[in-house]
């Protein structure tokens, strides 16, 4: 099969950053399914793993995101079958979707939505598993919540389609959206914020302007050296949630009101192989429902077509940036 493969971290400018390659299909284990690649996201996991990267003795395929069609299913599989349009985010330990196959654990796979392209469907799978588990499993929302959200990050991946499941799923919940542009601002707004604040600015005297009593909850896309703002803007026995590897984060700044950190990596579950992995599968398919219901929009804003690995550094360029609002995705 053909790969766009990660050979040593290079800066993405230069061409061996990623190369094409010819690599062995992969055979699928009992509870895997082989899928056929039709489109896949790039995410800031993506950038971060390719510079990180020492010279490695095979190479490695990025990709945390796919969207495509079961080829073939290994003799446990009982979820999918060949033919079948699924959607995916992978593991941090195997192969993955910067290729024309790719093994996935049918655990962590769900249905495709039938109204999303390849390409559409392909920008959700991993930024809304971590949105997921961070508004329901780590700050333990529910639909009959009240209160107040910050979204540090709005504008991102996360952030894009965060804000969408707490305006469907938790209806009693006013959402605080970072957005550093009227672009961003007007983008956070149509997925459901009910204000805007620039995090460039001063963030704490922004949002306790749009919520004087402070903040119930807070989701960080961008937590270094935040942890005092944070404990300022949260109210007493509030929550963060944290999705970044800041390593400047002085949680001591919690403890006078009680508050508490979680960090979210969506990758644990099938990293681990917890008992629960399924949960993955079955959140895919929720998303999947809401969106054939129209009640969520994939949150793609780029579409790069072609398969190779010139478009993936294109792509990983986009991410880079840090400039890019919603997901970029290649395509077939």
């Amino acid at each position: 099969m053909h790969a766009v493969a990660l050979t040593r971290g290079l800066p993405i400018d230069d061409e061996q950053s990623l190369v094409d390659a010819e690599l062995p299909d992969p055979t699928p284990g009992p509870r895997d399914v082989l899928v056929e690649v039709r489109a896949a996201s790039v995410n800031p996991v993506d950038v971060k793993q390719r510079a990180a990267s020492p010279e490695l003795a095979e190479p490695r395929v990025l990709g945390f995101d796919g969207a495509g069609v079961v080829r073939a299913v290994g003799s446990e599989v009982t979820l999918f079958a060949q033919g079948d349009e699924v959607w995916w985010a992978g593991q941090l330990d195997r192969q993955g979707s910067d290729a024309d196959l790719q093994l996935v654990d049918e655990r962590i796979v769900g249905r495709k939505p039938s109204s999303l392209s390849f390409a559409e469907a392909a920008a959700l799978p991993l930024t809304a598993i971590t949105a997921w588990e961070s508004l329901f499993d780590k700050l333990g929302l529910t639909e009959t919540s009240e209160g107040s959200l910050l979204v540090v990050g709005a504008t991102g991946g996360v952030g894009s389609i965060m804000l969408q499941l707490v305006r469907e799923l938790v209806p009693g919940m006013r959402t605080v959206a970072t957005a550093s542009n009227d672009d961003n601002e007007r983008w956070v707004r149509s997925l459901g914020a009910s204000a805007a604040v620039d995090h460039h600015a001063d963030l704490v005297a922004q949002t306790l302007e749009a919520e004087p009593d402070g903040v119930d909850w807070i989701f960080s896309a961008h937590s270094a050296g935040r942890a005092a703002d944070y404990a300022h803007m949260l109210r007493p026995f509030g929550a963060v949630v944290a999705i970044d590897s800041a390593k400047d984060v002085d949680l001591d700044a919690l403890k006078p009101k009680s508050q508490s950190w979680h960090w979210e990596l969506m990758f644990t579950r099938p990293m681990q192989r917890t008992p629960d992995m399924i949960r993955q599968h079955e959140l895919l398919d929720a998303v999947a429902d809401l969106v054939d219901v129209g009640r969520v929009t994939s949150t793609v804003q780029t579409i790069l077509s072609g398969w190779d690995a010139a478009t993936f550094r294109e792509a990983h360029r986009f991410v880079e940036s840090g400039r890019t609002v919603g997901k970029v995705v290649v395509q077939r």
